[in-house]
């Protein structure tokens, strides 16, 4: 079988997944099916919000489904219509047995981690707020229990200590389409040798990556600096980090936080607020951070001296409740 007779459904959301999508479509390969999720009320006007992936594909003319259950058996009849020898999961949901057992080739999912490191949602945002040096991504086929599946191939790259969220995001989507090709041909070639995740741990436990909640983004500024610091970065551009100003009338206003300096060592209350020479200090657990790039509600990111224009900081606090 070549590639241009090779049936394949993609299942994929956001635009992490788009760039295997354009690779797979751009090069050649039979994308006889997208499935995404459903569209979402999103804004003040509640207008409907499409997937990135089902932009992509209605761009591209290809068949699009968004069930609302994968175990829906007309989804299901619908899927098994397509006939597809293969199916690909990046950024999508827990998939059914029913569907993933489904194409004979098997079904494979992109990952951005070097499992069995950081099974879960957020993969990426936990690498960086641990401070790792290295990341990943992963192709593996799919089993029951989520991320846990026999390995295809594997990809590294570093994480530079400058880097947030956003920047590795890029790069891993960028390595992750090469690799969803190379997993493709090497399945056409019959080349590929699956190795179970537990001859990989040496020993060790695998790592979580739960899905990220507001609450997770909060900033404790009892934290040591180093902590504060890769807690931001991991969480930069999107969600972001965030912490409570709470103005001299009692308002308190969330403070979204995107940029911020290398932790200084030293004595400073933590939450305390501290302005030297047009730079914004916060205290942190065993010294003071500086603080870049900011956010206040209602209004726009910018940068703190900026900031510091339009704001007296005078009698502000941070609420560390």
């Amino acid at each position: 079988m070549n590639k241009e007779d090779l049936r394949i459904v993609f299942f994929g959301t956001p635009e992490f997944a788009v760039e295997s999508l354009n690779r797979l479509v751009e090069g050649g390969y039979n994308v006889v099916g997208v499935v995404t999720m459903p569209d979402k009320p999103a804004g003040r006007g509640h207008k409907l919000l499409q997937s990135a992936v089902k932009q992509y594909a209605l761009q591209h003319d290809l068949p699009v489904m968004q069930p609302e259950r994968l175990k829906d058996e007309t989804f299901v009849e619908q899927l098994r219509g397509l006939r597809a020898d293969l199916f690909i999961v990046i950024a999508f949901r827990m998939l059914p047995e029913v569907v993933w057992t489904m194409p004979p080739l098997g079904t494979f999912n992109l990952h951005a981690s070097l499992l069995p490191k950081y099974r879960g949602a957020a993969p990426i945002n936990w690498a960086v707020m641990n401070g790792d040096t290295t990341t990943g991504v992963t192709t593996f086929f799919l089993q029951h229990e989520i991320d846990t599946g026999d390995i295809i191939q594997q990809r590294a790259i570093d994480i530079a200590r400058t880097d947030n969220v956003g920047d590795v995001h890029d790069r891993l989507m960028t390595l992750g389409a090469d690799m969803v090709l190379e997993t493709v041909d090497a399945i056409l070639d019959g080349t590929v040798k699956p190795i179970p995740q537990d001859q990989l741990t040496t020993g060790q436990q695998p790592t979580p990556a739960p899905k990220i909640f507001p609450e997770t983004c909060r900033i404790d500024w009892t934290w040591p600096g180093e902590r504060i610091y890769n807690h931001v970065r991991g969480l930069s551009p999107y969600p972001a980090a965030w912490t409570t100003l709470v103005l001299p009338s009692s308002e308190s206003l969330k403070l979204k936080i995107f940029e911020t300096g290398e932790p200084e060592l030293g004595k400073a209350m933590a939450g305390t607020l501290i302005v030297e020479r047009h730079k914004l200090f916060v205290g942190c657990g065993d010294g003071r951070i500086e603080i870049k790039s900011l956010q206040l509600a209602g209004k726009r990111r910018m940068g703190t001296d900026e900031f510091l224009r339009g704001i007296d900081l005078n009698q502000c606090k941070i609420d560390l409740a």
